[in-house]
């Protein structure tokens, strides 16, 4: 599966090591405003070596978009684009050809495929999802049109955690420190304890929560094509996610149904006095903020010496070089948001159909 969507469909190709990144996007509504600079913008979030907490690979991520523009506008036809790799050290990988990675995919593409990539993790690296993000700073764009609008951030890093209600924190301070956190006095400090984990050869997990405002009431569809099971997919389907959880998520448990329930006010459009439900009731979009978390691990690849096995079963040791993040929170805020945006563009386009 390296196709995304229904109607907005997104087909992905490129490995880490390879000589480009790139994907082609069908299904993407005519007439909207393509800003080349915004999309750059995105990618350069997402792109490596942009602090001392992240990989000191170095690439421009430079994006070309081959098809589907004309004089600044999307034509409809399908959108070509593609993002050079420039910078692989592909020999420092040399070391892991005949061994698996702890926790990595190696093991998993081998016994599937017969055959893996080792230099970076081939098609299994957190590298393949520039294309996401490009098709995810289009569907923004798009979304505009209609008032949508996804901010993500970093919530938790390690035990150093926010408050889940999101709305105490200024979200438009996210970008305004590396770890991308909107509070400050947390952002500091876990961006201390990336740095001591990265300095130690070691890695480290967290959380990323995502807000969607302006959704409309009744995207999503019942029974296999609920919404939350649609962002649930796209969340789980990045690399290292682990977790995912909307509206109140597993915090439910402890509420009774008289504390949990968002009654109905009066008004226009109908609203509701409370969001414990996160914007989505039976799976399909209420008109209320749209809020989820989703877990990260660890990296798996470690810059310390750790116990493995090589292709025949036998016992060795692995000590990994090369350029890795100790933490892939800050490059995975765009990354959340770009799959959201792609999710709601998706709905939104399947609801206009089912409406004609």
């Amino acid at each position: 599966m390296n196709t995304f969507g229904k109607i907005f469909t997104l087909t992905t190709f490129g490995e880490s090591h390879g000589p480009a990144i790139g994907g082609v996007i069908d299904g993407f509504p005519a007439g909207i405003d393509i800003d080349i600079d915004f999309i750059q913008q995105e990618l350069n979030r997402r792109r490596p070596g942009q602090s001392r907490i992240t990989t000191d690979r170095h690439e421009a991520d430079k994006v070309e978009l081959l098809s589907g523009v004309f004089e600044g506008k999307s034509t409809g036809c399908p959108i070509g684009f593609v993002v050079y790799n420039e910078n692989q050290h592909s020999q420092d990988y040399e070391n892991m050809r005949c061994l698996f990675r702890p926790s990595h995919a190696d093991y998993t593409y081998y016994n599937k495929y017969g055959i893996r990539d080792h230099r970076g993790g081939g098609r299994s690296s957190a590298r393949i999802t520039i294309s996401r993000c490009v098709a995810g700073a289009l569907a923004k764009l798009a979304l505009k049109q209609i008032g949508v609008s996804i901010q993500a951030y970093t919530s938790q890093v390690g035990n150093i955690a926010l408050d889940k209600d999101y709305r105490k924190y200024d979200l438009s301070l996210t970008e305004s420190n590396i770890v991308r956190c909107p509070d400050q006095e947390k952002a500091h400090k876990m961006e201390a304890l990336i740095a001591d984990v990265k300095a130690e050869g070691d890695t480290i997990g967290g959380t990323i929560t995502c807000v969607i405002k302006g959704c409309p009431a009744g995207l999503g569809d019942p029974e296999f094509g609920k919404l939350h099971m649609q962002l649930g997919a796209a969340m789980l389907s990045i690399n290292a996610a682990k977790g995912f959880e909307y509206g109140e998520g597993f915090d439910c448990v402890l509420s009774r149904g008289s504390e949990q329930n968002d009654v109905f006010v009066p008004g226009e459009p109908i609203s509701t006095a409370t969001n414990h439900s996160g914007g989505i009731q039976g799976g399909i979009s209420n008109g209320q903020d749209i809020y989820f978390r989703v877990a990260f691990k660890p990296v798996a690849t470690l810059l310390k010496e750790q116990q493995t096995v090589d292709l025949d079963g036998n016992s060795t040791t692995l000590k990994a070089r090369g350029r890795h993040d100790p933490c892939v929170l800050p490059r995975a805020v765009p990354i959340v948001e770009s799959m959201a945006a792609m999710v709601i563009l998706d709905s939104f386009l399947v609801q206009k159909t089912v409406k004609m």
